[in-house]
């Protein structure tokens, strides 16, 4: 084991944040090719992490885990996937969401260092990326020297997003977006040092879970036993911006008979057809009878008694009255691509659905069978199986089918015995499905052809 090996063995508290795994998966090598840290996201995955950077800015336990988190932080969020093109103003965003989250969970003094004694609260923008002098870890009494020398129509909205990121309100990827680029242009932006891998091939390069599958699932991990802040941020993965968007279905036979397949048994159903139970009907019938109708009472106002009135009976036979199932379909981000193919394959089956379908990602949207036929998708990108637990023990579904590509999390305590409850069904989508996070709650498993 080398150097920095052992050093940031040392900066993790014993037997905590599955790192025998990591340690088991990555490499830790010393490199001066980066600037502070990177993850190179191959088949091998490496930790590069630069000693003299150590030497001079994480020479403590403390600060150097705050440098390693900031890292996997980049890779777990994956945060090029969020946008089509990433730009300087899209790095500082992701530094500023991360370093505010990390900052949030560790409000120490001796690993909040590590950030005020790196970034310098009299440049701007630079002082987004540290918290603020005297902070208690959740509000903001003082404003940094740099935000209180900006000119009076920037002040304002620049020190509400400050207060915001480090406060418990929180604040989205958007939001800072939306105030940044009124302030400075994209190359003034790379004035401010930033922490981690943000090139080609470091951190920030995207499609991480198909990359390095392994490395996604264990980081991911990792970040699970991290202590969540009481408040957790908003913006971690978009979960309050609900974005829309239209797609055009595309139906694979295929599909039709595999969804149809999962929902019948999910439906505990046997054989083709509609879903149906036994209930009453009725049956409109001739009667000698009186009843009032409206051609007996047209026929009576004629001067024409009738010989037969309009009755109806009630009797019981086998009618498409079955519990529809509740389908949860993943429109995250990994989701790009197959959507429209899902969607076919839904409308396929519609006569099996329950009438509002689950849209999920890191909040659940409920669209009507009308907006899937029509193509509506509504998501914040991220994903999270515990909005879809949630979303059954509130509406007390009982049985239910969610559509993925499997990278939603493993369910755990509650969220677990609430799935675990339910008739479940899983269709997994995707050219690297997951099928293990949702193994222990899955009663039925598919494969839909893409």
């Amino acid at each position: 084991m080398n150097t920095i090996e052992e050093q940031v063995l040392d900066c993790f508290p014993s037997g905590s944040y599955a790192l025998s795994a990591l340690l088991r998966l990555v490499d830790i090598v010393e490199s001066d090719q980066v600037p502070t840290a990177a993850v190179e996201c191959r088949i091998q995955p490496r930790l590069l992490i630069n000693p003299d950077f150590v030497n001079r800015h994480a020479n403590t336990p403390e600060r150097l885990l705050m440098l390693v988190m900031h890292e996997l932080h980049h890779v777990l969020l994956g945060h090029t996937t969020l946008f089509k093109t990433v730009t300087n103003t899209d790095n500082f965003v992701f530094d500023c969401v991360i370093n505010a989250v990390i900052s949030r969970m560790f409000p120490q003094d001796e690993h909040l260092s590590f950030l005020t004694d790196f970034y310098s609260d009299k440049a701007f923008p630079e002082c987004l990326l540290r918290p603020p002098a005297r902070w208690n870890g959740n509000i903001v009494k003082a404003l940094p020297r740099a935000i209180c020398d900006l000119p009076g129509k920037y002040h304002g909205e620049v020190a509400e997003v400050y207060r915001s990121l480090y406060s418990e309100t929180g604040i989205t990827y958007q939001e800072i977006h939306d105030i940044l680029p009124r302030l400075l242009d994209d190359d003034a932006v790379t004035l401010a040092p930033l922490l981690g891998g943000h090139d080609k091939d470091g951190t920030n390069k995207g499609d991480l879970d198909n990359r390095s599958p392994v490395l996604f699932d264990i980081v991911r991990s990792i970040v699970e036993e991290w202590p969540q802040p009481p408040d957790p941020i908003r913006g971690r993965s978009l979960a309050d911006i609900i974005e829309s968007e239209t797609i055009s279905m595309r139906s694979l036979p295929s599909n039709r008979q595999i969804l149809r397949g999962i929902l019948m048994k999910v439906a505990d159903k046997n054989g083709y057809g509609r879903i149906r139970q036994c209930g009453d009907s009725s049956m409109v019938t001739p009667t000698p009878i009186p009843v009032f109708d409206r051609r007996s009472t047209v026929l009576r106002a004629l001067g024409a008694d009738p010989l037969f009135y309009t009755g109806s009976i009630t009797h019981r036979r086998r009618i498409p009255l079955g519990d529809r199932v509740h389908v949860y379909v993943d429109v995250s981000g990994s989701m790009d691509g197959i959507k429209d193919i899902i969607y076919g394959a839904l409308m396929d089956c519609r006569e099996w659905l329950h009438p509002t379908v689950h849209l999920f990602s890191t909040a659940i949207s409920d669209v009507s069978h009308q907006e899937i036929c029509k193509g509506i998708v509504k998501s914040t990108f991220g994903t999270d199986v515990v909005c879809i637990a949630e979303h059954m023990k509130a509406n007390k579904v009982r049985r239910a089918c969610i559509i993925t590509d499997g990278w939603v999390g493993e369910p755990v305590g509650s969220h677990h015995e609430t799935m675990s409850r339910a008739k479940l069904g899983v269709a997994y989508a995707g050219h690297n499905s997951n099928t293990t996070d949702l193994s222990g709650v899955a009663n039925h498993v598919a494969t839909l052809n893409l």
